[in-house]
């Protein structure tokens, strides 16, 4: 809801690569009450989501998160609550990241290739914690490399925002501490774009740019999800 350009730059590029494409949403993957140990609520939610998702997993569809949190839930931390439910292992199984998705369907069937090159000639893309802990490398660099004429810049660190924790008042001031590292790292590659895996991690980096910027530190103006830059290119956005 607060960011409906990842899911319509999600819907457009797939849709124009020939996916058949079914939006669907049946309420959040419960990280924000996995962070507060409301193992409960989790697990709860991860059974009425999954068990509405599993007419479709049976039709053979594959099952696309645009947000690495939520895969994560999906792949990893559903199963771990709930081991013995058949359709959460399903889902688990079947469930893909954006970037995953669109590395695997360059590789296996190539993508509609009359893609652009950007207005700049570098991208400094950041990996969210979330991204990482999926074991899968860094796909969203690989997916934006299929952009003509580009070059990639790898961040890898946290951003210091750690979800629900990082917007307390207790925790701001050391989740603005934690993210100067990745914040600056970013900086230095002076890209006309900066993407994040994680909204709210390049949000959060955003922001401390701007808290920054009397310190030789520059603003991030603008900050997108990778697949809102593969959107760009094709012209959809």
């Amino acid at each position: 809801y607060h960011n409906s350009e990842i899911v319509e730059s999600t819907y457009k590029v797939l849709k124009h690569n020939g996916i058949e494409v079914i939006q669907y949403y049946d309420g959040c993957c419960g990280m924000p009450q996995l962070e507060q140990g409301n193992i409960k609520r989790v697990a709860e939610q991860a059974e009425k989501v999954a068990s509405s998702l599993i007419k479709y997993i049976n039709e053979g569809k594959t099952i696309i998160a645009p947000i690495p949190s939520c895969a994560l839930m999906l792949k990893s931390e559903w199963p771990l609550i709930l081991p013995s439910d058949k359709n959460i292992n399903k889902l688990a199984q079947i469930t893909q990241d954006i970037d995953e998705y669109i590395v695997n369907l360059s590789d296996k069937n190539g993508l509609v290739t009359e893609m652009q090159p950007l207005d700049g000639d570098s991208i400094t893309i950041h990996l969210s914690c979330h991204s990482r802990a999926q074991n899968l490398g860094p796909k969203s660099a690989q997916m934006l490399r299929l952009i003509p004429n580009v070059k990639i810049n790898i961040v890898d660190r946290c951003s210091g925002h750690g979800g629900s924790w990082g917007v307390k008042k207790d925790n701001f001031n050391t989740a603005i501490k934690i993210g100067k590292i990745s914040t600056k790292n970013s900086m230095k590659f002076n890209s006309k774009y900066f993407a994040s895996t994680c909204p709210l991690a390049g949000e959060h980096m955003k922001q401390i740019s701007e808290i920054e910027a009397n310190k030789d530190l520059g603003s991030l103006d603008e900050v997108y999800h990778p697949i809102e830059l593969l959107a760009i290119a094709y012209g959809l956005k």
